[in-house]
């Protein structure tokens, strides 16, 4: 396993040197360059654009700025934000902590819904339970979440109120009330609304696909066999079943997780959650390229090495399986 991990990483370099030159390039030859916010200020003359070209090195060829960039990238330096004048890796790790707690819960819960709905309707098909969850399913990935989260905030924020003080029952965004005291509960009471849409949403598709992954390997032999041998059925569902039946599951959440910690971007920005989604949205809006770069490259790094941890994982999830 070791020996296969560690060929799996030296596989991945030249993915994520090919995939951020990839990158470089199509951020780079957008519309309107780095500059543009700045070309449409008439405070700002000719002469100090020209100056601030040549301070970023947006004078030089294309792959004179990408060498320049990687070698800033392999010292941990994603360059500067032109908007902020900040470093890009500074701005990214303070909205990490965000990001991964909201990424997170919204995990854990909807792991917490989609596991035991996926069960009950393979154990069950074609029953008033199973139709029920499948109907529930399909409207949850019917309905895109940015409008979810907006009659999420509908109900709780502008309908109904807190019968004892008035107030909206739920907040609407922000990780802590304006002017109040930042403590645990105020973080937990901003975190419902986002992790409850995200995971309505995450719970939808996970418990669909769970379902038909369960549905093959209960009809499976050696099902059967555990059955025949007078196992309790709860033991044949989740120690057998469920156990093989998540390893396709594995698949799929190893490529979700990235991209969502990379900020739910509806979610971040509906709910004005200060992550790494909203610092996109943020960047893409005012043209601050080095930020979108950074951004998009740890997605892509993310992505690489999530699936080769789904793949790890599937030798300790099915011991059929092995890599050595």
């Amino acid at each position: 396993m070791t020996t296969y991990a560690i060929r799996r990483i030296l596989q991945a370099i030249p993915v994520i040197l090919i995939l951020s030159a990839c990158l470089f390039f199509l951020i780079r030859l957008t519309p309107g360059g780095p500059l543009a916010a700045y070309e449409r200020n008439p405070n700002i003359s000719r002469q100090q654009l020209e100056l601030m070209r040549q301070k970023l090195g947006l004078d030089d060829p294309l792959p004179v700025q990408y060498v320049r960039w990687l070698g800033g990238v392999l010292q941990g330096d994603l360059g500067m934000s032109i908007k902020f004048r900040r470093p890009v890796a500074e701005m990214i790790l303070e909205r990490v902590p965000n990001t991964a707690l909201l990424v997170g819960a919204a995990f854990i819960l909807t792991l917490l819904i989609a596991l035991p709905v996926g069960v009950l309707s393979a154990r069950k098909p074609y029953s008033f339970l199973d139709y029920l969850f499948t109907s529930l399913s399909f409207m949850g990935q019917s309905v895109p979440i940015y409008w979810l989260g907006l009659v999420m905030i509908l109900i709780f924020y502008v309908w109904l109120n807190n019968p004892f003080s008035g107030a909206p029952l739920m907040p609407s965004g922000g990780m802590y009330s304006l002017g109040g005291e930042k403590n645990l509960l105020d973080l937990l009471w901003h975190l419902v609304l986002p992790v409850v849409t995200l995971s309505l949403a995450w719970a939808a598709w996970y418990s669909r696909f769970l379902r038909a992954s369960m549905l093959d390997v209960l009809h499976e032999d050696y099902i059967r066999t555990a059955r025949a041998k007078g196992l309790v059925e709860r033991l044949v569902i989740y120690k057998h079943a469920l156990r093989n039946a998540v390893i396709p599951l594995v698949t799929m959440m190893a490529l979700d997780l990235p991209s969502l910690f990379s900020g739910g971007l509806y979610i971040e920005t509906i709910f004005s959650w200060p992550g790494m989604g909203r610092l996109f949205w943020d960047a893409a809006r005012t043209r601050d390229y080095p930020v979108l770069l950074g951004i998009v490259v740890i997605n892509a790094v993310l992505i690489v090495a999530f699936n080769i941890l789904a793949d790890l994982l599937y030798a300790r999830l099915d011991p059929r399986v092995r890599y050595e």
